[in-house]
């Protein structure tokens, strides 16, 4: 069962609940998955339906990011969309597996101490392995750590 199915079935569940919010948020992601195929004009894979999820949850972040504090009904309305949107994102690495990671690529590359001359190379190498399992800024900012 493809997401666009999954994500149609739970809409038509939250219609028949009246949750409309859960509706709402579903019918966005349905939307942005059925135009990402359009676009391709094929089926969708499952990496790309998880990149069209993970960039559908990063807009949402966005968006919770730059509202003010007293406007607490978009506060509101952004946490129980990002609670829908991560019901279908895959699981995301937590900061030890992608210290193991990074410590992988390392060891691959031949670079025991990096410097910032150096992040590039590993960058080039260690994005594409959590590439949609792990978040960018995270694992940058764990890489950091490991610089001298």
């Amino acid at each position: 069962m493809s997401k666009i199915d999954e994500v149609r079935a739970d809409m038509v569940k939250a219609m028949k609940a009246g949750d409309k919010g859960k509706k709402d948020t579903l019918s966005l992601l349905l939307s942005a998955l059925k135009n990402k195929a359009i676009d391709k004009r094929e089926d969708l894979t499952p990496e790309e339906e998880t990149q069209v999820i993970l960039k559908e949850i990063k807009q949402v972040k966005e968006t919770l990011d730059m509202t003010p504090a007293d406007r607490e009904d978009i506060i509101k309305e952004c946490t129980e969309r990002m609670n829908v949107l991560n019901e279908y994102a895959p699981k995301m690495m937590d900061e030890a597996e992608i210290r193991e990671v990074i410590k992988a690529v390392l060891s691959e590359t031949g670079i025991d101490a990096p410097t910032a001359k150096d992040k590039g190379k590993i960058m080039k190498v260690l994005m594409p392995k959590v590439k949609g399992k792990a978040d960018g800024k995270l694992v940058n900012d764990i890489f950091t750590t490991f610089l001298q």
